[in-house]
């Protein structure tokens, strides 16, 4: 992994909590809120002068910029929703260049993961938990931001122990 221990545990106790209000909230109304998105983008803004070389950090806004462009394109062709997009480029910044790859992997694998334990949630008993959730009844929509704010957890989760 590239990104380092200290870049991991600078961002993951800040990042944790905004992560989990994207799920819940994702998962109970089927939206990501923007203000969880926005709180996200400050994070980086603030931690990462502290967390992140100097020489890096413009090289990860850069990123945010250029992932907002090409997911606001995949919004615009009904690829994905407007709350996955700003949620992806908000997140894009906190991932090291050179571990695309590796978030990639994570995404997959979690992807399932989210997918299998929302749809054994929503035909069990589990379902009692959380009655009223909206993704319940969404047929075939899955609440992407469940998977998404997971997958970010885990890479910086994974980078505090195994990173550079």
């Amino acid at each position: 992994m590239n990104i380092t221990i200290a870049e991991a545990l600078w961002f993951l106790p800040f990042v944790v909590p905004i992560c989990i209000w994207v799920a819940w909230s994702d998962l109970s109304t089927m939206r990501i809120p923007n203000k969880a998105v926005l709180a996200l983008t400050v994070v980086f803004l603030v931690i990462g002068l502290i967390a992140l070389p100097f020489a890096d950090y413009p090289w990860r806004l850069m990123q945010f910029a250029i992932v907002l462009a090409i997911t606001f394109i995949a919004n615009a062709a009904g690829l994905m929703g407007a709350g996955d997009s700003k949620f992806i480029a908000a997140a894009a910044p906190f991932v090291a260049s050179g571990d695309s790859i590796i978030v990639a992997i994570i995404f997959a694998a979690n992807l399932l993961a989210c997918f299998a334990a929302h749809r054994l949630a929503k035909y069990t008993g589990l379902r009692k938990l959380a009655p009223d959730w909206k993704s319940w009844d969404q047929g075939r929509k899955f609440p992407m931001g469940f998977s998404l704010a997971a997958t970010l957890v885990i890479y910086l989760g994974r980078g505090a122990i195994y990173g550079a």
